[in-house]
This record gives C-alpha cells, sequence and structure tokens, in this order.
C-alpha cells in the first residue's frame, strides 16, 4: 500500500512526559514523522532507551536518521535534584552533551529544552543574551547542560520556558494542576505561595513553538543558540489557585494568600519573567489563555460530576 511518510523525521526525548506528550503530537499531526523515545513509561507507544546508554543512543540515531531532535528528557524537579545530585546531572548535563554530539554527527537540529531557573529573578524580565545566575541546583544542572550541548552542537538551540501544564495524566505531573485538590476540596483552608511570580505556560504552546522552530530552521541555518518562551499573565500559585476556582464556578475563599519568601526545599527565583521578543521577530510563538487552557486540562479530574454534564451536554 501507498502510505504517505512525512520525509521530515524528528526524534523526541522524554516522549512520554508532560511536554514530550504534547510535543509528539504537535509534530506527528503537523506532517512530520516522529519517533518518541521515553524510559519507564516507553512501551508499547515509544521506543525505550536509557539516555545514559551512548551507545543506545548511537543507534537510535543513526537507524532513524532525524532532521530535528527535541530533548525534552530531564529531571526537572527541584526538590529531587536536591537530593539526587549526581543522578540529576547524569541526565540533565552529562545526557544532553552526549546526546549534542550525537545529533551533530548526522546534521540533526537539536533542540533542548531548558528553564527560567537559569535566572536569580532579581531583574526581570531576561532576555536570552543576559547572564544567568541560578539560585538553585536544578537551574545549575540545566545551564551546565545548556554548555555542553552548545559545546558539543554550536548548529542547536536552547530553549528556555517557565512553569509548565496541560493535559497531565495526573495532577502531580505538573506544579499548575497539583494544585486542583486543594481549590476543589474548599471544607479546609489551604496555605498558597503568593511571593513567587510564575508565568504558568501550555504545553501544547510550547509544543507548537518548537515545530515552528524546526520548520524555520529548515529553510534558514542560521536559525541556532538560544531563545525564550513563555506565557504572558503574570501570577503567584495563590492567583493561579484563585483562576482555577473561578473557571471551574468554585469557591476560593479557603485559599489562603502567604506573602512570604518560602523557607523549604530548593530556592526558588521571586520573578523570572523571559522575554519573548527575539522568537515573536522570528514570527513565531502561540498562547493559549490561561483560564482556557486550565479549564481544558483539569475537568476530568472535577469530583463534583454535575457541574461536567451542564457545560458538556
Amino acid at each position: 500500500e501507498d502510505v504517505d511518510i512525512p520525509s521530515r523525521r524528528v526524534l523526541i526525548t522524554g516522549a512520554t512526559g508532560l511536554l514530550g506528550r504534547a510535543m509528539f503530537k504537535e509534530f506527528n499531526e503537523n506532517n512530520w514523522n516522529a519517533v518518541g523515545c521515553g524510559y519507564r513509561r516507553a512501551q508499547p507507544r515509544f521506543e525505550q532507551i536509557n539516555l545514559l546508554d551512548s551507545v543506545a543512543v548511537h543507534d537510535i540515531i543513526h537507524d532513524f536518521q532525524p532532521h530535528v531532535i527535541v530533548h525534552c528528557a530531564a529531571e526537572r524537579r527541584p526538590d529531587i535534584v536536591e537530593s539526587q545530585p549526581d543522578a540529576a546531572s547524569q541526565l540533565n548535563v552529562a545526557a544532553s552533551g552526549n546526546l549534542a554530539k550525537e545529533a551533530a554527527g548526522v546534521g540533526a537540529f537539536l533542540i533542548y529544552i531548558s528553564t527560567d531557573y537559569v535566572f536569580d529573578g532579581t531583574s526581570p524580565p531576561y532576555k536570552e543574551t543576559d547572564i544567568p545566575n541560578p539560585l538553585n541546583l536544578y537551574g545549575k544542572t540545566k545551564l551546565e547542560g545548556e554548555k555542553a550541548v552548545l559545546e558539543n552542537n554550536e548548529d542547536a538551540a536552547v530553549l528556555r520556558i517557565p512553569v509548565l501544564y496541560g493535559e497531565v495524566e495526573r495532577l502531580e505531573e505538573s506544579a499548575v494542576t497539583v494544585m486542583f485538590d486543594k481549590v476543589q476540596f474548599s471544607n479546609k483552608s489551604a496555605n498558597m505561595d503568593h511571593w513567587q511570580q510564575r508565568f504558568p505556560t501550555n504545553v501544547k504552546d510550547v509544543a507548537t513553538v518548537c515545530r515552528q522552530l524546526a520548520e524555520k530552521r529548515m529553510l534558514d541555518p542560521s536559525v541556532k543558540g538560544t531563545f525564550h518562551w513563555s506565557g504572558n499573565e503574570q501570577m503567584t500559585k495563590y492567583e493561579m489557585a484563585c483562576a482555577i476556582a473561578d473557571a471551574f464556578n468554585l469557591p476560593s475563599s479557603h485559599l489562603r494568600p502567604i506573602t512570604d519568601c518560602p523557607v523549604v526545599g530548593a530556592l526558588r527565583p521571586k520573578n523570572a519573567q523571559l522575554d519573548c521578543s527575539k522568537l515573536e521577530m522570528l514570527g513565531i510563538g502561540r498562547r493559549t489563555p490561561f483560564r482556557a487552557g486550565i479549564k481544558e486540562s483539569l475537568w476530568p479530574f472535577l469530583v463534583d460530576k454535575r457541574w461536567r454534564q451542564t457545560v458538556f451536554h
């Protein structure tokens, strides 16, 4: 049978994760031949690859010969990085550098996903040229990963993004969606951080930006280096929680704003807002309004089913 296999090939690491799933879907639905790889949750849908196994990484890249590799896999939980620094460094730094080297070997365009946590949050908004100063070990490993990528592959791209949300498999998958239970169970008061300024960003938007960046690069080899993308609605976790309550017509009076700097866990930057004008000038970008995006992400986790019937029937 004549099956039209798109000639543009993309390999996505971390394809089982929140961002990776959206990335796979975005490329797949836009006429790319996408292969996703994962580790613990890979089969049957994705290739199972341990990114620390350099032979396995070499083999999949040489067999598939991708034009583009989007590297979403990372240890992205700051408190876990603090407690398991060696494992985090292996994945965030060593594996990223090796992937960049292998990408260069087959002429693939690598997009390395990084974070706004490379900045200390004292003088936002941050341009790509601003000097990073990460406050926590997670930010440090991602910054070292950026350097490892660009040292091994000068034609690669780094895309820094902030806190993500989207269609989660479990509420704990995102620092935004994890708040939903506290919002829904209004019989007990919940303390919410009202100190750190965040810019919640939908994974679908990041996936669109990566695809647009990849397609622009296919036409223009000068597209490389460091880029920023972010949602443009500034909100603390308390404000996000109130917006979530509002989106589902739930009470928010039990949510308590805490304006002090958090004392437990890894240090967080107060406001690491990213300036996205470099990508915008390339005509790249997409932003889903937070209320629309969060409603779409969370309604399957709504406890009160009556609300669902009124909206969807």
